[in-house]
């Protein structure tokens, strides 16, 4: 289902799918992040490294029926890098995104830590 934003000129309809990928490029843009990790699959306890190209396999979007947002990010961080300075640019970057290229309002950006790597 579209997110529906209204403009004087007409409708504006944004998919879930587009949220998602800008999240997860707005994400990688961020110091400290390796990549995107697959929310679903999990081998042998080692988190799976997305490529740009499956972004948006590593977000998910939830909406209220108000249209406000929520993120969930699934990511993986570079070793010796502190994990809650990342996860905070990550948050405030995919918020500050979302806000002013799509006009969406974002309520939560969730990180969820699925490892840590050496970034190369």
């Amino acid at each position: 289902m579209a997110i529906e934003l209204a403009s004087p000129y007409g409708k504006i309809y944004v998919t879930d799918d587009v949220v998602s990928i800008l999240a997860g490029s707005a994400a990688l843009d961020c110091y400290g992040l390796v990549g995107m990790a697959s929310r679903n699959q999990f081998k042998d306890g080692i988190a799976e490294l997305l490529r740009r190209d499956n972004l948006s396999r590593g977000v998910e979007v939830h909406r209220d029926d108000s249209g406000i947002l929520a993120i969930d990010l699934y990511i993986v961080v570079s070793y010796g890098t502190k994990i809650s300075v990342v996860a905070h640019n990550v948050q405030t970057k995919v918020k500050y995104m979302l806000r002013e290229v799509a006009g969406l309002q974002v309520e939560a950006v969730n990180i969820f830590v699925q490892g840590v790597r050496i970034a190369q």
